[in-house]
């Protein structure tokens, strides 16, 4: 493989390269097992002397090549697929944190991520303090512990749609010498460039744009080999592992001590292991994201017009456009295009949004977003329905809110049915 290659190209290129007579298209690999010609081999294996496959829930060619291959192209040193988003957010976290310590978590976060983060870690021992991603570094400071162990943001906020400070977030990462965990899924590896923003780990919920056909849930996690962990404060990366005959991960694996890590402790222990198939699918959706996520900026960026200027919304947020407060950060770090989620007041509020929800005909009333396909939800009515309207509120669901994730077909199409729908919601 070419370093100097283009994105476009590592998307096409990257992560597999076959022999003569080999298969062209990386192969699903559907087998739990592999076969060895000596004991001395598999030893060698279980000791982690050798890269090869040992076992599917561990490791598997199809997997393997997908992985490398979002390596490449996030500009990593390594990368873990697994089962699902969810699964790479607690694994990124529980691979250098136990009970009795803390991590820092913008409070934009994913619903899901948020749950995560507010009820099942705490079960575990470990306590997350949720920050105001535009607070002051001076404020932010203010939240670490002596046993706070990472910083925890999203490129893109979801559903607050907010563009993260990276210069603000990668100087308090340096300054309390903890890594910057990032969750790049809206911004994908085309749209963002969290390594060379300052983050030392990136991960991805697969399921949505990566994929982006709607076909796989999964997850990935992405290691930029650029933290030092020899500080004192993670010393599951450098005291030996009793599980491995006294390995130390830094001294063996160097700049791949966390994502080996992850692969071989977590990944073995709590077996959240991607299918090969989706992994098939996943590589696969990778061939096409930079041109995917250019038309899925696009369309939402002219649609976002088009809503900004029409009498029956009331407002529109988008980081693309010049009215939405992230706008200089999404020019500075997202300079390709903001991706395609979007959100919107309809006139009427509650009963409008329902109406609006049931009459587009293009756009498929689904709880997701980044498919390739437009989606619209109204999440007080569904998603958020049990939450009271104070809670609602505060988590940022008003009651005229419309989310729609903008698909790649013709912007003409897309148009014409909001049109439509916006005029059923008023009848």
């Amino acid at each position: 493989m070419d370093t100097k290659w283009k994105l476009e190209t590592l998307a096409i290129q990257a992560g597999y390269s076959p022999k003569s007579t080999e298969p062209r298209i990386v192969p699903i690999v559907q087998s739990t097992t592999y076969k060895y010609d000596s004991a001395e081999h598999v030893a060698k294996l279980f000791d982690l002397d050798l890269p090869d496959h040992m076992y599917t829930r561990i490791s598997n060619p199809t997997t393997s090549a997908f992985e490398a291959k979002i390596a490449a192209m996030e500009g990593g040193v390594g990368a873990l697929a697994t089962s699902a988003g969810q699964a790479a957010s607690t694994l990124s976290i529980l691979n250098i944190c136990r009970s009795g310590q803390h991590i820092v978590a913008a409070s934009t976060l994913y619903g899901g991520t948020y749950s995560l983060f507010a009820n099942t870690l705490p079960k575990m021992g470990i306590e997350v303090s949720f920050v105001d991603p535009e607070a002051s570094l001076a404020d932010l400071k203010r939240h670490f512990r002596p046993e706070t162990r990472a910083i925890f943001a999203e490129t893109i906020g979801n559903p607050g749609l907010n563009v993260l400070d990276f210069d603000k977030f990668a100087a308090l990462a340096r300054e309390m010498e903890v890594p910057l965990i990032i969750d790049n899924t809206f911004g994908t590896p085309y749209l963002c460039r969290p390594f060379e923003l300052g983050a030392h780990i990136v991960i991805h919920s697969t399921t949505k744009y990566i994929d982006g056909h709607a076909t796989s849930v999964g997850g990935v996690i992405v290691d930029g080999g650029n933290f030092d962990w020899n500080t004192g404060k993670y010393p599951e990366m450098t005291e030996p592992d009793p599980s491995y005959h006294g390995l130390r991960y830094v001294e063996k694996f160097g700049n791949l001590a966390y994502i080996i890590k992850a692969r071989v402790q977590l990944m073995r222990d709590l077996g959240t292991t991607p299918a090969p198939m989706n992994s098939f699918l996943n590589n696969l959706g990778l061939e096409t994201v930079a041109l995917r996520m250019e038309r899925h900026s696009a369309n939402a960026l002219e649609l976002a017009h088009y809503l900004e200027k029409h009498p029956l919304v009331s407002w529109v947020k988008y980081p693309g456009l010049s009215s939405h407060p992230s706008y200089p950060r999404t020019q500075k770090y997202l300079p390709k295009g903001a991706s395609g989620v979007m959100t919107f007041g309809i006139k009427g509020g509650k009963e409008a949004g329902i109406k609006f929800m049931e009459s587009t005909k293009l756009i498929a009333l689904v709880v997701h977003v980044g498919d390739a396909r437009s989606c619209v939800l109204h999440p007080a009515s569904t998603t958020h329905r049990q939450l009271t309207p104070e809670q609602q509120v505060a988590s940022g669901v008003t009651p005229d809110l419309i989310r729609l994730s903008v698909g790649i077909e013709h912007i003409d199409d897309i148009i014409a049915d909001v049109e439509q729908a916006l005029q059923a919601s008023q009848k």
